[in-house]
């Protein structure tokens, strides 16, 4: 899977991108034909305390699936949107196999 991780108005380190690509890595255990996947990383300008976004679009033949979520901190957004993914791969492929 060819996977894309950008950081919107942030400079990410090596260990948050790292996490998410192994996040987002781990849905083809699901899901084998995983075409690529894009990973937007955003500081929303609310001040509250939950403005970090994370936004996962997969590429998968026929589709697109998508997911987003907003949280304290990016890890936490970034593993609930891949849980959120998880689930459409499985509803996904049930229906396709």
């Amino acid at each position: 899977m060819d996977l894309n991780v950008h950081a919107v108005h942030f400079d990410a380190d090596r260990k948050l991108v790292d996490f998410v690509n192994e996040k987002v890595a781990k849905l083809e255990l699901f899901f084998d034909n995983i075409i690529s996947g894009e990973v937007y990383l955003k500081l929303d300008k609310a001040g509250s305390g939950e403005n970090k976004v994370a936004e996962i679009k997969l590429s998968i033949p026929g589709k697109e699936l998508f997911a987003k979520k907003q949280c304290n901190s990016f890890e936490e957004a970034a593993d609930l949107a891949c849980e959120a993914l998880r689930k459409q791969v499985k509803k996904h492929k049930s229906k396709h196999s």
